[in-house]
């Protein structure tokens, strides 16, 4: 069900973000330790984003991840002070294509989502309707991961994003009880996590905060989120809070 990573601190190696840790980013795609409720690698495409001069930018493949040259050649020869990076495993019957790989980027934005809207696509037609037209016409995949960064973007058009991302969850489990929602969402300066039903860490050194769903080695500095938690991020702090208690800001 995919796994995910998010980094601000001291500018870093975009490809060293992907490969970084005995239990790296591509690791957990060939040899994930904590995937729940399906799945047994994540091999079917990656992505990543980074900033620099205030845009986001990103690299996307829908192959495995360790099949990329880019990886070690080129993306190690980038740096930026905040990186969310992602490796997918489709859920059955969803494209395996480069538009349907996480993060997905507008703005100022990337977004990643870890996990599965049960009874897609029909348990949120009532959602969909409320998307203007232009924007259900742009779907970047037919994906539940897509639609739900076409909702989640079309709230923090008005919403703070912590309140934005309670308000999205809450949305989605009202329709489809059961549903992995492990968001992540970046602007470069800060981030923003949950945690529903489905794994997430968080390691804080003196200047930087790694947010992921998985560590990436065996350090005993990360801490593990509980679920139903809401983490904001920057480069020096991150809380967290109980997502319930968001959703009523």
């Amino acid at each position: 069900m995919c796994r995910h990573l998010g980094y601000l601190g001291p500018r870093t190696s975009v490809g060293g973000v992907l490969t970084g840790g005995d239990h790296s980013l591509r690791v957990q795609s060939y040899a994930p330790n904590d995937m729940r409720g399906g799945g047994t690698v994540n091999a079917d495409g990656f992505g990543v984003a980074w900033w620099q001069d205030g845009s986001v930018r990103s690299y996307r493949n829908p192959m495995p991840i360790w099949t990329d040259p880019a990886v070690d050649d080129v993306l190690p020869q980038l740096d930026s002070t905040s990186v969310i990076a992602a490796v997918r495993s489709a859920t059955v019957g969803m494209p395996v294509e480069r538009s349907a790989c996480a993060p997905f980027t507008d703005g100022r934005w990337a977004f990643s989502h870890n996990g599965v809207v049960r009874g897609w696509p029909h348990s949120l037609t009532d959602l969909w309707s409320e998307v203007p037209p232009v924007d259900a016409l742009t779907l970047p995949a037919p994906t539940d991961a897509a639609a739900i960064w076409i909702m989640l973007r079309q709230l923090l058009a008005t919403l703070d994003p912590p309140v934005a991302l309670a308000t999205l969850v809450r949305r989605i489990e009202a329709r489809a009880p059961g549903s992995r929602l492990n968001f992540l969402l970046g602007d470069g300066e800060n981030m923003y996590a949950t945690a529903v039903h489905h794994a997430l860490s968080v390691r804080r050194s003196e200047d930087a905060v790694t947010i992921a769903s998985e560590p990436t080695d065996e350090a005993s500095d990360w801490m593990h989120i509980d679920d139903r938690s809401l983490v904001v991020a920057t480069a020096s702090e991150f809380t967290v809070s109980r997502l319930d208690e968001e959703e009523h800001t």
